[in-house]
């Protein structure tokens, strides 16, 4: 298979999450193989090459840290915002998007090992004033690793410019749930996986009905305090990001006067004739939830990557789930591939290693946080994307993973 076709197979692999191919072998679950450990430096040049040129086209700036057994790298670039065009923040807060759902998996495997929670006991024992009798055989696992089946809640938007319209609606996550579980199932518990917000949803309230505590709360007390996460927080109804931060920008097509250029155009304004990039920094979040809307930064996720893989966050045997796939026959709902996604990860095969981690997207920015499972190479990186929720990968994002954990060979790429 050509590089560039390879790439592109990895861009579709990676967009939603760190895909992967077959099922991990259970010894992953436990320990990590010796082929997983990296013996050189990260690749400095490869990383500094991933953000010359920014800001442009695909993203306004970039905040990266890769560690691991043999070195690390720090690198930042690009502009806080484009009107004043000042350096990014390199400690600037970001939306890390579905990296929420890390922290929720991490509670509620933290209340599977208090015995307060059954992974395999129904949701709806926890939950029978919420979830009907229709989804009675959901179980907590299934919701962890999405093969509940249930449906996404129905939400007034379709297209950026709608969702953009409704950037300060408020969602109630009962009433997401309510909306979600009135619709026909996608497939019977445990048959096929379907990554949607709304497991994630179900899992955030459930954590507020065994603890009695609010689903931040619990996070806070549980994790972020534990660990001394100080600039991670969840935002609740507040939509902007507190503290300082680096502004997001989302691309918008626009009428254009048949010329191929609009009024204004050049470098740095955000427009090239057929489209305007739109500063989207202040976005609701609470269609999210506790499926993604926590605010950090490149340090604090980095320091709870490497916890939970150190099981400091999660003890064992729950740690486990983190790294298990569902069984083998477990497909995609949608494309038909081997399921990608564990309790809160999911993994992929790069540089002929097992890489284990999660990515985000909200409006204007993209995250991620991947790692080997022994921690001997990590990458975290927040990239402001203009193209944060496409159907690919964000350019620059891409060119992180790679340069970070090498690209997959042709036997372990993906179909195009």
């Amino acid at each position: 298979m050509p590089a560039r076709t390879r790439t592109a197979a990895l861009a579709a692999a990676l967009v939603l999450g760190l895909a992967a191919g077959p099922a991990a072998p259970a010894a992953l679950a436990t320990a990590a193989p010796h082929s997983d450990t990296y013996g050189t430096a990260p690749d400095a040049e490869a990383l500094r090459s991933a953000l010359v040129g920014l800001p442009r086209a695909d993203a306004t700036a970039a905040l990266v840290r890769v560690g691991g057994d043999d070195g690390s790298w720090r690198g930042g670039a690009g502009v806080h915002d484009l009107r004043g065009g000042r350096p990014a923040d390199e400690g600037g807060r970001f939306r890390a998007g579905s990296v929420t759902k890390v922290f929720t998996a991490a509670v509620v495997l933290q209340l599977a090992a208090e015995k307060r929670v059954d992974l395999d006991r129904p949701a709806r024992s926890y939950l029978p004033a919420l979830i009907p009798a229709a989804y009675g055989a959901v179980t907590v696992r299934q919701l962890l690793d999405h093969t509940s089946g249930i449906p996404a809640a129905e939400l007034p938007w379709s297209t950026v410019e709608e969702s953009y319209a409704h950037r300060f609606d408020r969602h109630d996550p009962r009433d997401m749930v309510a909306s979600a579980t009135a619709r026909e199932r996608e497939f019977a518990p445990g048959e096929a996986q379907h990554y949607l917000n709304i497991n994630y949803t179900v899992l955030g309230l459930l954590i507020e009905r065994v603890t009695g505590g609010r689903y931040a709360a619990e996070v806070h007390r549980r994790v972020l305090a534990p660990l001394g996460l100080r600039d991670t927080y969840f935002p609740g109804d507040d939509p902007r990001i507190k503290g300082p931060h680096n502004h997001g920008y989302q691309s918008f097509s626009r009428p254009g006067d048949g010329s191929g250029h609009g009024p204004g155009d050049g470098p740095g304004d955000g427009s090239d004739g057929g489209s305007e990039l739109r500063d989207v920094t202040v976005w609701g979040a609470t269609d999210a939830w506790a499926a993604g809307d926590v605010i950090s930064t490149t340090a604090d996720l980095e320091r709870f990557l490497q916890a939970l893989f150190r099981g400091r966050v999660v003890p064992e045997p729950q740690l486990a789930e983190m790294f298990t796939l569902p069984d083998p026959s477990v497909r995609d709902h949608e494309s038909g591939d081997p399921a990608a996604y564990s309790a809160g990860l999911s993994v992929a095969t790069l540089g002929g290693r097992q890489v284990w981690g999660k990515t985000g997207g909200r409006w204007g920015y993209n995250t991620a946080v991947a790692a080997t499972r022994d921690l001997s190479r990590t990458l975290v990186y927040s990239v402001n994307a203009t193209d944060a929720k496409g159907r690919d990968m964000n350019p620059t994002a891409l060119k992180l993973m790679v340069a970070t954990f090498g690209a997959p060979s042709e036997e372990q790429a993906p179909p195009a």
